[in-house]
């Protein structure tokens, strides 16, 4: 593949990934758990919080292929799957009730008695979630190189030190953009993550059709 389409690539599943993640709207979750501790706690919390949820992530993607052996499900019902699930996410952005269906409100109020809530619930299901598992396990298993698979993992990590990034500038985030301005970015996402789940969905039918036909 030559440079010019690899870097589309990247930017491609870089975009996929960082729009299901979503850690502009992740920062309103994150600012309302943490503004009680201190700021070195505060810090502590984003760089556990981001590291796990790169290592959730980065662990489906490389064993998503076995997963999908193991239960006999091919990449392309995945795709469809995974593209009805990221359609049903892109309305919520849309619609502004994302982030209440990602981490529900017991799921808060157990958040407020715990000690450490850098794993549960901000790295899950907050930031890794089952829209964000399955879309790298789909990329990763439509990828067709080790350059396109390596791609993919590359655009993980870009998401997850973007995120960590977002996250430690939380509150000057939240300032700036209030509510107001991080609800209009999460629609553009969603405007984004809907066509990707469109094209999912579109794919894996059609690769599908192709499949049966061919049978």
């Amino acid at each position: 593949m030559p440079a010019n389409d690899l870097l589309l690539y990247l930017v491609y599943v870089f975009t996929t990934i960082f729009v299901i993640v979503n850690p502009i709207e992740a920062t309103l979750v994150y600012v309302g758990l943490t503004s009680s501790l201190s700021p070195s706690e505060r810090r502590r919390i984003c760089r556990r919080s981001t590291l796990v949820a790169f290592a959730v992530a980065i662990l489906f993607s490389v064993a998503g292929d076995a997963l999908l052996r193991l239960f006999g499900i091919t990449v392309d019902s995945l795709r469809v799957a995974g593209g009805v699930l990221l359609f049903l996410v892109a309305i919520d952005m849309l619609r502004g009730v994302h982030q209440e269906k990602k981490v529900t409100q017991v799921e808060l109020r157990d958040a407020n008695q715990r000690d450490d809530i850098s794993i549960f619930p901000l790295a899950i299901p907050l930031l890794t979630g089952p829209g964000a598992i399955t879309t790298v396990v789909v990329l990763m298993g439509a990828a067709v190189s080790y350059a396109e698979k390596t791609l993919v993992l590359l655009a993980i990590a870009f998401t997850f030190l973007a995120t960590y990034v977002i996250l430690k500038f939380s509150e000057n985030i939240d300032r700036a953009l209030g509510i107001t301005g991080i609800m209009v970015m999460t629609r553009i996402m969603g405007l984004i993550l809907g066509a990707v789940a469109v094209n999912f969905v579109a794919t894996g039918v059609w690769n599908l059709y192709l499949t049966l036909a061919g049978a």
